[in-house]
C-alpha cells in the first residue's frame, strides 16, 4: 500500500502519452532496424581518394574544392553521387539542402571518392564526399535534404542511400514531413520550369 502511495497508480503509457502510439512505436522499431542494416552495410575502411578543401557549396548537390593533385593547386567543382537535391528555386528544401551541405563540409577537408574519371555534363567532378568519416551524400540523405538517386546495382554505396531514405521518409525528417513535403522530384520541377 505503502508503494502505491510513493509510485502512484499503474498507468498504461501508450494510452495516456499520444508520443507512444502504436504508430510512433511502429516507427521507432523501423529505424532501429534500418540503423541496423545501415550499420552491417558500412565499411570499416577509411574511405580512399582524393583530398581536397571545401572552399565554395554551390547547391544541395555541388561544391568547389581544391585540389592539390600533382603538387599545384587547382579549383574543382563536385556533384555528389547519388543524389538528387531540390533546385535552390524549390523553397525552402533547395535552400535547406545547400545549408545542411556548408554546415557538414564547408571549410574542410574532404575525400572525394571517384567512382570513374567521367565527368557531368557541367564538367564536374562526380564523387563521393567523405568528412571525419562521415559520407556526407548518406548524411544528406539520411537527413532528409536530398532525395537518394536511382543507381546502378554495382554503385558501391547504392544500398546505403536506399536505407537512408527509407529512414528519413519513415521517421517525416525534412522533405519527407506531412506537414511541409517536397511536392516535386527535383527533375519534375526543372521541366516545369523549362515549359513555363
Amino acid at each position: 500500500m505503502k508503494t502505491e502511495m510513493i509510485n502512484g497508480p499503474k498507468l498504461n503509457w501508450l494510452k495516456l502519452n499520444p508520443l507512444w502510439s502504436k504508430v510512433s512505436l511502429l516507427k521507432s522499431l523501423l529505424a532501429i532496424g534500418l540503423s541496423i542494416c545501415l550499420i552491417s552495410c558500412s565499411t570499416s575502411d577509411p574511405p580512399t581518394g582524393i583530398t581536397a578543401k571545401v572552399e565554395r557549396v554551390i547547391s544541395g548537390q555541388a561544391l568547389e574544392v581544391i585540389t592539390s593533385s600533382g603538387g599545384t593547386p587547382s579549383l574543382e567543382k563536385v556533384r555528389l553521387l547519388g543524389i538528387m537535391a531540390p533546385d535552390l528555386k524549390q523553397e525552402p528544401w533547395g535552400f535547406a539542402a545547400k545549408q545542411s551541405l556548408e554546415q557538414a563540409c564547408l571549410g574542410q577537408q574532404i575525400v572525394l571518392e571517384l567512382e570513374t574519371d567521367q565527368r557531368d555534363r557541367f564538367d564536374r567532378v562526380l564523387a563521393y564526399v567523405w568528412s571525419e568519416g562521415t559520407l556526407i551524400n548518406e548524411q544528406l540523405v539520411r537527413d532528409g535534404f536530398v532525395l537518394a538517386e536511382d543507381q546502378p546495382a554495382q554503385s558501391p554505396y547504392n544500398s546505403r542511400l536506399q536505407y537512408a531514405q527509407q529512414e528519413a521518409r519513415i521517421l517525416e525528417r525534412g522533405i519527407w514531413n506531412p506537414e511541409n513535403p517536397l511536392r516535386m522530384t527535383p527533375e519534375e520541377f526543372r521541366q516545369q520550369q523549362v515549359q513555363n
